[in-house]
Parts: structure tokens; sequence; C-alpha cells
């Protein structure tokens, strides 16, 4: 069921409703600690690209080294086109997790590395968790970024291991929106979490009010009712 509030044509309109709260983020605005690239030209041409698109960044990045970062709604392999340039535009380094075995050919591991992707061992049941907060513990300047809804179509309920991760690694969530209502990659308020997953989620989804996907019918089943309850 599509949410009432998106009970519309899929059609983004042309001329999007700008964010009127959120401020818009630049390079210029990240933190001496948090994770960046340091390339001088990436951030130049990105930020051209998304310009032609209409697309921009908006919101807050805390000056913090580590964090679980969200990326939702993902509906869509077109999603990445505009998400990725903003992320090269800002500088900032969002690290993902990649199987062990694409690190195998010298060449392609050194391309793998400056993107990001983590080696990974999935082989190993439970190892994928205990992996991911190793990582973070050794104390490095880490953004890992994660998408807890583990599929571009419809689910009913996220996958919980971002969360458990950031418990076991003691590091906040920062959750990002993709709004295509809006033509905004929305960085959010910072959750920390407790431990108590059934009070810290609703934390999360709240923050997802109103953004609109690429895909409404697949917009997953915790969006949809977030965006269902009445204001």
């Amino acid at each position: 069921m599509i949410p009432k509030i998106f009970n519309r044509s899929k059609s983004v309109a042309s001329k999007p409703a700008r964010s009127k709260v959120l401020p818009k983020l630049s390079k210029k605005h990240l933190g001496d600690k948090v994770p960046k690239r340091g390339n001088k030209f990436a951030p130049v041409i990105a930020s051209a690209l998304l310009k032609a698109s209409g697309w921009r960044t908006v919101g807050e990045i805390p000056n913090i080294s580590q964090a679980v970062v969200l990326a939702l709604p993902h509906t869509s392999n077109v999603d990445g086109i505009y998400a990725i340039p903003s992320l090269f535009a800002l500088d900032i380094k969002i690290s993902i997790m990649g199987k062990h075995t694409l690190f195998k050919v010298p060449v392609f591991a050194q391309l793998l590395n400056w993107i990001g992707v983590i080696p990974i061992d999935r082989g190993n049941k439970g190892s994928v968790l205990q992996a991911s907060i190793d990582k973070f513990k050794t104390g490095e300047p880490l953004f890992l970024g994660l998408s807890p809804e583990g599929t571009r179509q419809y689910t009913e309920s996220w996958k919980t291991g971002f969360y458990y991760l950031a418990v076991g690694a003691g590091v906040p969530i920062l959750p990002v929106a993709m709004d295509y209502n809006t033509k905004e990659i929305r960085f959010m308020s910072l959750v920390y979490p407790t431990g108590d997953i059934e009070a810290d989620l609703p934390k999360i989804y709240s923050q997802y009010k109103g953004v609109l996907p690429r895909h409404l019918e697949r917009l997953s089943k915790p969006l949809q009712d977030i965006n269902n309850t009445a204001e």
C-alpha cells in the first residue's frame, strides 16, 4: 500500500519543493574529524554534475570520526547516480562492505580501497558483524554506510544488523535520506543507540517522514507506516 501522503502520480515535479529547514551542505562545512577522501578535483567535478542534475545536499554532518550511516530509502539503481556524486562533492568518505574475494586482483583492490570498500568474509556465520565492530574498534576514522532495507523491493521490515553494529562498536547512527520530492540528499540528526531497539528504531523512522523514493510501491513497510501516521 502506498502511503496516503504519496497517493499521487509517481512523477516528480520538475521544480522540487526545497527543504526550508535544513541548510545546504558543502565541503567547507565538514569538521576536521569527519573521514575525508582528500581529493582536490573530484569535489569540483561532482559538484558540477549535481548542479546539472538539479540535486543538492542538505543538513548537518557532526564533527565526529565514526558512525554507522543509513542510506534510505533505496528503491532503484538510479539512486546511486545522484547519491555517489553528492558524497564526492563533499569529499566525505563513507565506506561500504564488500566480499573479500573481490580484492584478489591487486589493481582492482586498489580501486576498491580508494572507493572505500572494506573486505569482509561472508562465509563465516556471525563474522560480518564482528568484523565490522572490529573495524571501528581500531579507532581509525570510519563512516560505514549500510542500507537496512536490504533490497530495492518492498520489504516488511528492516535488517537490524546496523543497530547491533552501532551498539557493539559504541558509535552513533547517522540517518541519510534521498528525497526525490525535494531532490535532496539529506543528512539528518544523530541517534545514539541505547540498547533498547524497540525504543530507538522509531527515532530513526520518524526522521524519514515525508521522504519520497523513486518508486513509491517499493517503500519499506516501516517507512510507509510512519508516513501514514497522523501528525
